[in-house]
């Protein structure tokens, strides 16, 4: 078990080395005049005839593309991603302030993931070709096929334009003033959390209204996709040999599919559940903007509309970084479910 972790985490550094790699190429096409523009701060920054000059030579843009490259990563080490003029700050400031929000809308959009699809995948295949079956596919067929826009466009459009239940934004604009001021403590600030541990029930039934329909939207996609996995891998797992025995010596059905099918068909959805963090954070971009949140992903739409490329590339290495631990903490959750994947 050991080793296995032990060469996983070997092959972090060399996959984040191609990482930067890609990064860099893609800051490097930008080309020389694009780079010393994107550098600039303020319009004022110009105003001195040497200002071009001590850019270049600050970030060594007159430099070979290795050294540029070297220190360009050492600056990335060292926490500077470059600035956004969006943020009006540096870049990784600005993604870690908005990260929370983006966090907390991907957390509260996994937890029904996991639980509903694989709930409603093991009942689809334990039912296979029932009408329950027919209509949980129907029901996944159409949360695949329909994009997520679309989706939380008619959310939207029912729940708060016609019924006005569930507005868009992050916070009715009174709690926000209270959330803002001096007696409020930002522990977590996760605002549903934090409105807990401030002891402001009203607060975090507040911020659990503008967060319901946002979750449905990012949650249904993957609903489907992790339903159609547990579907597919417990009809292969209800086929073995072993899940025949076990029905044969007159083991109750639902322990054979609690005990036997279940645990061995949830190898490959581990998988997609580990991977669908990172896409459930990832696809919050179309989300946050249709419903006005501001975390990462409205923060990376405003800037690819203003083309500001240092918040583009530093919230793409942002997101790499995560796919990466991702992975691996995936590959650790294989060898504890799976014995059989230490030895490979």
């Amino acid at each position: 078990m050991i080793a296995y972790i032990v060469r996983r985490l070997l092959l972090v550094p060399l996959i984040l080395v191609g990482v930067t790699l890609i990064i860099f190429s893609m800051i490097w096409a930008l080309g020389p005049d694009m780079l010393v523009a994107s550098y600039i701060k303020s319009p004022d920054a110009m105003k001195t005839p040497d200002a071009r000059a001590r850019i270049i030579a600050k970030y060594g843009l007159d430099q070979p593309t290795v050294v540029q490259y070297f220190k360009w990563l050492g600056n990335v080490v060292q926490g500077d991603f470059g600035y956004s003029l969006v943020g009006k700050e540096g870049v990784l400031p600005a993604i870690l302030r908005r990260f929370p929000y983006t966090l907390e809308l991907a957390l509260y959009a996994f937890i029904p993931v996991v639980l509903v699809a694989i709930w409603l995948g093991v009942v689809s295949a334990v039912n296979q070709n029932k009408f329950i079956d027919q209509f949980i596919r129907v029901f996944a067929l159409v949360g695949w096929s329909l994009p997520d826009f679309v989706f939380g466009l008619l959310l939207l459009l029912v729940f708060y334009s016609i019924l006005g239940w569930f507005p868009p934004g992050m916070i009715s604009t009174r709690f926000d003033l209270v959330m803002r001021g001096a007696d409020w403590n930002a522990i977590t600030r996760l605002p549903t959390i934090d409105a807990l541990l401030n002891g402001r029930f009203d607060i975090f039934v507040d911020a659990l209204r503008h967060l319901i329909l946002p979750v449905i939207t990012l949650a249904y996609l993957w609903w489907a996709y992790l339903l159609r996995i547990t579907r597919s891998s417990m009809l292969e797992v209800l086929r073995k040999d072993y899940i025949r025995t076990a029905r044969a010596k007159g083991v109750s059905e639902r322990v054979v599919i609690k005990r036997h099918a279940k645990k061995n068909a949830m190898i490959p959805v581990i998988t997609v559940a580990g991977a669908s963090v990172v896409g459930l954070l990832g696809g919050t971009v179309f989300v946050e903007t249709i419903f006005s949140r501001t975390g990462i992903g409205k923060f990376l739409a405003d800037s690819a509309a203003q083309l500001d490329y240092w918040s583009i590339i530093g919230g793409a290495l942002f997101f790499s970084l995560i796919m990466v631990l991702g992975n691996l903490i995936v590959d650790v959750s294989y060898a504890l479910v799976d014995p059989r994947i230490r030895l490979e």
